[in-house]
């Protein structure tokens, strides 16, 4: 009888699995997503707080009685305006990875995206600033606010958290990515025409409605990113 035995060449060697792609997160355009709905609330937060532009409002006095009503939406305001803001820098890194992991090594563009986007955070801050100093002493009634004062402030949060002029920036670089395949074409068209319409508004005197344009436009780029992209996603 005959005993066969075989022998492996090495016997300590051990397969290794095959190796696990990375899944790319999408956490980053869902903030995205979610700074583009507190816009939203800024801008309406913000327009409720409209005592200042009440033409049968005359007298500086009867401007403060109708803020000391409208505490509330200031409170409103500055949360969900600094929210936004924290929310906005995390999609603009993201948006910044996304751009520099396809885009030329000496492109400026995934930079200049999220410059814009950074810049638009900052700006979101300084608008919120003045909140605690104001809101607080109205909600209670505080007859230390000058009215002179109060009237400033009131036109502080009606224009500055509107200036989202930075943002059409950011919509322009994508377009500009687009145009190299970078990123999907009709990001690039959006970015064109509600960023780029975003960045004239900006630009000029009615700089204001520069935020009714921008937010739309971080809210469907946003949304582009996080439900669309599976090219880059299963690249």
């Amino acid at each position: 009888m005959t005993t066969i035995t075989t022998n492996p060449v090495r016997s300590d060697v051990v397969a290794e699995p095959a190796p696990v792609r990375p899944r790319r997160s999408r956490l980053w355009a869902l903030c995205g997503v979610g700074a583009a709905l507190a816009g939203i609330g800024t801008i309406v937060t913000s327009g409720a707080v409209n005592a200042v532009y009440d033409p049968t409002l005359t007298t500086p006095e009867q401007v403060v009685a109708r803020l000391e009503t409208q505490a509330g939406w200031m409170f409103a305001f500055h949360s969900v305006t600094a929210l936004g803001a924290v929310l906005m820098i995390v999609f603009g890194a993201g948006l910044y990875r996304r751009l520099r992991a396809t885009s030329p090594t000496d492109s400026a563009l995934p930079l200049t995206a999220f410059a814009g986007l950074l810049g638009t955070a900052v700006v979101s801050i300084l608008a919120s600033g003045l909140d605690t100093e104001f809101m607080l002493a109205l909600a209670a009634g505080d007859a230390g606010v000058a009215p002179s004062n109060a009237i400033m402030y009131n036109h502080w949060i009606g224009t500055i958290p509107w200036l989202w002029t930075l943002t059409g920036l950011s919509g322009v670089s994508i377009f500009l990515a687009a145009r190299a395949r970078v990123v999907p074409r009709w990001l690039g068209l959006v970015g064109l025409v509600l960023g780029g319409l975003t960045m004239l508004l900006g630009i000029s005197p009615m700089q204001y409605l520069a935020g009714l344009v921008a937010v739309p436009w971080l809210l469907v780029t946003a949304i582009g990113f996080a439900a669309g992209d599976k090219a880059y996603r299963n690249s």
